[in-house]
């Protein structure tokens, strides 16, 4: 539940935001995102956070973090770092909890009502303490999906969850796929 003259931030974990969205097939227009949440209350800030990999000659979040910075939301980046694993896997790290939970808890005397983008239980205690401090907390993510991508001891404690799928026609997009689409053996170009 939203009230028009509720304060707002919303909090977007957004490699969780991404794979909630991704397992229910669709991309998240970010224009119509904050569009909503505008229409929704007071939105005093829109959080974005998501680390990245500086060595690479191409990133292929760098033009949504670009356009994201142009567009009203407030970046929070870090560098990834990258390892490799005891099977020689090449892996990236670059976990942001720390960076949105210390912005939720700054920005919390000015909030009446906190959205979290994410899914991740790690985020529970701070879901506990904003609520402490008189802040409702919706979390935004998905149990929809196989596996469910939220924890249920995060969906428990907020004082509203909103599943991502029932958001699709209001800030959803067909995802857009780089490949071309292959072309069966023995199809012709008519």
């Amino acid at each position: 539940m939203f009230y028009k003259d509720e304060r707002l931030a919303l909090f977007i974990d957004g490699s969780n935001l991404y794979a909630a969205a991704k397992a229910l097939g669709f991309d998240i227009d970010y224009k119509l995102l904050r569009q909503e949440f505008e229409r929704r209350g007071k939105l005093l800030r829109a959080f974005y956070y998501t680390a990245l990999l500086e060595n690479e000659e191409y990133s292929p979040i760098r033009p949504l973090v670009d356009w994201l910075n142009y567009n009203g939301y407030a970046m929070v980046t870090k560098p990834a770092k990258e390892y490799t694993d005891s099977l020689g896997r090449r892996k990236v790290k670059g976990n942001m909890d720390i960076e949105l939970a210390v912005d939720a808890m700054e920005l919390a005397p000015r909030l009446d009502h906190a959205v979290l983008f994410s899914g991740d239980g790690d985020f529970r205690p701070l879901v506990e303490s904003l609520q402490r401090q008189g802040v409702r907390v919706s979390v935004v993510s998905t149990i929809r999906s196989q596996p469910p991508m939220i924890a249920d001891e995060l969906r428990r404690q907020a004082d509203n969850f909103i599943e991502l799928d029932a958001l699709r026609d209001v800030i959803g997009r067909p995802p857009r796929d780089p490949r071309p689409e292959p072309i069966e053996p023995g199809a012709t170009d008519a």
